[in-house]
């Protein structure tokens, strides 16, 4: 398939699947979201059925989470950041390391690395901002301490992951 028919191909079947499922999602009371990760994969090459050209798929989702993150950043900003540093931060680095020292010590028992295990408890630690982000909005609570303690924690967490990608590679090789 060539570039410009793959391009149009992926992205009018992945949209296409993504509303069909993500109405049907909405129509029995879940989330559209559930619908769209659900439609993400039924077009990837790890089950039958559509197979997009992943090269192109893989370079669509690249764009789509920059998207998502510039949506989560339109619904909070620095001033509500500022103010809710003190739970969000405490919060966030309590969270990730708990969820990193528990990982890391079960995956030890698996019989894996403690690096392995790190890694994993690191990955695992981390929230969907955009996710709850979508639920809070949903639920009317995006605009309200609650849901700006919650969002900051989340960005906090993001920023946190941001350094982790970066130092981890200096530090596991």
């Amino acid at each position: 398939m060539s570039n410009g028919i793959g391009l149009l191909f992926t992205l009018t079947s992945g949209l296409t699947i993504a509303l069909i499922l993500g109405y049907i999602a909405h129509k029995i009371k879940l989330s559209p979201l559930v619908g769209y990760l659900i439609a993400g994969i039924m077009v990837s090459p790890y089950s039958p059925g559509i197979v997009a050209d992943m090269s192109i798929a893989q370079q669509c989702a690249e764009i789509g989470i920059v998207l998502l993150m510039f949506g989560v950043g339109m619904h909070f900003n620095l001033k509500d950041l500022i103010a809710v540093k003190d739970i969000a931060v405490v919060g966030a680095l309590a969270q990730i390391a708990t969820s990193t020292i528990i990982s890391a010590i079960l995956v030890k028992f698996l019989g894996w690395s403690w690096t392995s295990g790190i890694v994993l408890g690191i990955a695992i630690s981390v929230a969907s901002t955009v996710v709850l982000t979508r639920v809070l909005s949903d639920n009317k609570m995006l605009h309200t301490p609650t849901g700006h303690a919650a969002i900051g924690w989340l960005i906090m967490e993001d920023l946190f992951t941001i350094i982790i990608l970066v130092l981890l590679p200096a530090f596991f090789g």
